[in-house]
């Protein structure tokens, strides 16, 4: 069914009003704080619009205020900041602060989660209107109250609304099933790497890193480095195994060798925690540490497995010294002990490991690949029944 004649059905004849937002609903501004005025701790939460989209620091207020500067479970709210979007709020009574409008609907004419989606709908097309650059604008309540959007009869708003909550349901369940079967396969992850890592004493041989690897002492020249082979601390990926391309390749001196099967750790924090097993021969720096295996009684993949560990983490974590970006100790470092199973072992337990981690980086991978699609489902369908057409006098105002 084409989208002219699903609406012509859903609207069953009934004209659609385009009225500016002003006429159906407020716009109440919160309340505008003073630093001082904003605690640590305190009667009411104070939700501003980092807390609104992604900061979980609050602040709190033991302000008495008129009523009407609280919003709690189930009021719509609308962040007109550098961030804009609407949302339902769900999470308790709180004082919402100057940058956060509570939008309420005139129930006669327009339902609450109609408007909610209209918003929404409406959120990109003002983005586009309102941005230079990077750059967000404010919007103003004047502007806001003065869009003209579409307004059906209210049981044409009912049918909408359930359409659209329903794939809205659908898109929240398949992200919890994906994000649990994430969250089991990590943690029969997390359980064979602690089980097939973990030796008795006295069952294998024990030895330091330093004493089956070195770091690099080799040097190359800026000519032979690029994008793909030069490797800085910001192209390791973080908490998972390979790199990005560099978009700062040297363009002069020599950088720190590296070669196939050696060994990169970040050395500086936030980044300890990054690791790759170099698949080439290429160039770093002095925040990338090389290591390089000089005991064939290791193997390099088993070698990486081991320092990919969370034990290896939290012992580079506690040697690691300087105050603001502390730095691995590159001597503690060489004194970590490292268990050495025979060569078939560790053969083995690579073997399980990658399969392992081939699957959980799957599904890391694809999780958000997977919800993005089913957003992009959400929003055509939104697009699809809130596109109603134009009349020409409202086109030309």
């Amino acid at each position: 069914m084409s989208q002219l004649n699903y609406l012509e059905k859903l609207l069953d004849g009934v004209e659609v009003e385009w009225r500016e937002l002003g006429e159906v609903c407020r716009f109440i501004n919160g309340r505008a704080y003073k630093k001082a005025e904003l605690l640590e701790k305190g009667k009411y939460p104070v939700l501003r619009v980092g807390n609104f989209f992604t900061n979980n620091h609050w602040y709190y207020s033991d302000l008495e205020l008129d009523e009407d500067k609280y919003c709690d479970n189930g009021d719509l709210l609308y962040a007109w900041s550098a961030s804009f979007g609407p949302r339902i709020w769900q999470e308790g009574k709180v004082i919402y602060h100057y940058h956060i409008w509570k939008v309420i609907p005139n129930t006669e004419i327009i339902k609450k989660k109609y408007l909610f989606y209209l918003l929404d709908w409406d959120t990109e097309a003002l983005k586009a209107e309102q941005s230079t650059g990077s750059t967000m604008k404010h919007i103003g309540k004047g502007l806001i109250e003065k869009r003209m959007l579409p307004i059906p009869p209210l049981k044409v708003q009912t049918e909408i609304v359930r359409i659209l909550d329903t794939f809205a349901e659908l898109t929240a369940e398949l992200t919890a099933e994906l994000t649990a079967e994430l969250t089991a396969r990590q943690q029969q992850y997390a359980y064979y790497r602690d089980k097939l890592l973990t030796f008795e004493e006295g069952e294998i041989e024990w030895k330091t890193l330093g004493e089956v690897s070195q770091y690099s002492k080799e040097r190359i020249g800026y000519e032979q480095l690029n994008e793909k082979n030069y490797v800085g601390v910001n192209n390791l990926l973080q908490d998972k195994a390979g790199k990005e391309n560099s978009s700062h390749v040297p363009t002069k001196g020599n950088s720190t060798k590296y070669q196939e099967n050696d060994i990169l750790i970040g050395n500086i924090r936030p980044y300890l925690k990054k690791i790759w097993q170099a698949d080439c021969t290429g160039g770093t720096n002095g925040d990338v540490l090389v290591i390089h295996i000089t005991d064939e009684a290791v193997l390099p993949r088993y070698l990486y497995q081991i320092l990919a560990d969370d034990s290896f983490f939290n012992y580079n974590m506690q040697h690691a010294k300087g105050a603001k970006m502390p730095r691995g100790d590159k001597a503690k470092i060489m004194e970590y002990k490292i268990p050495i199973p025979p060569l078939d072992e560790q053969q083995r337990i690579v073997s399980i490991l990658d399969k392992f981690d081939a699957l959980t980086t799957s599904l890391t991978e694809g999780l958000p690949r997977e919800i993005e699609l089913r957003q992009q489902q959400c929003e055509y369908y939104r697009d699809l029944l809130l596109s109603f057409p134009k009349p020409e006098v409202v086109a030309h105002d």
